[in-house]
């Protein structure tokens, strides 16, 4: 055998190890799959039910979340989750239709998901965001909110509460 082949086979072993971290990470995330009614509660706002779609997509490699809400104060948006081949990490890429693009560092484990904003990205970072939300225990209903901080995640601010209900 020669050096090649070994090097072939090493990078295959490599390849199936940290897939099968990344493999483990997806699967995780299979209880978002499927249509939700996004029911958010801005303060001052009459909110009406949004609808949420989560969709795997690419040979279920990455997670796309797709949300429209007829109301001109919350945009529509798409955002795609990945994950870190080596260590299962997540990550989430959002954009909206306001033109807004930005990067959340992402956990989701034990039920909780979490969104975390703290580093400027693709657009400025006049303040910091984070999202936790709780899976409910039969996977039907997500409650979370979403809170945001202006003076370095010194203090956080509740700034307003979605829950997705499994709409199929």
């Amino acid at each position: 055998m020669g050096v090649d082949d070994r090097r072939a086979i090493d990078e295959e072993e490599m390849f199936t190890m940290d897939g099968s971290a990344r493999q483990e990470a997806l699967e995780r995330l299979d209880v978002l799959a499927g249509e939700w009614v996004v029911e958010a509660d801005f303060p001052g706002l009459d909110t009406p039910a949004a609808r949420c779609v989560f969709e795997w997509t690419l040979d279920r490699r990455f997670l796309v979340q797709r949300t429209e809400i007829s109301l001109a104060e919350a945009p529509d948006s798409m955002a795609i989750i990945a994950t870190d081949l080596e260590t299962g990490a997540y990550t989430q890429h959002y954009f909206d239709s306001r033109g807004v693009a930005r990067l959340y560092a992402m956990s989701f484990a034990g039920g909780v998901w979490r969104l975390l904003r703290e580093t400027p990205d693709f657009s400025p970072l006049d303040f910091r965001q984070r999202f936790t939300g709780q899976v409910s225990e039969d996977g039907t209903t997500i409650r979370g909110s979403w809170e945001t901080s202006h003076d370095d995640s010194t203090t956080w601010e509740h700034d307003f509460t979605l829950t997705y209900r499994r709409s199929g």
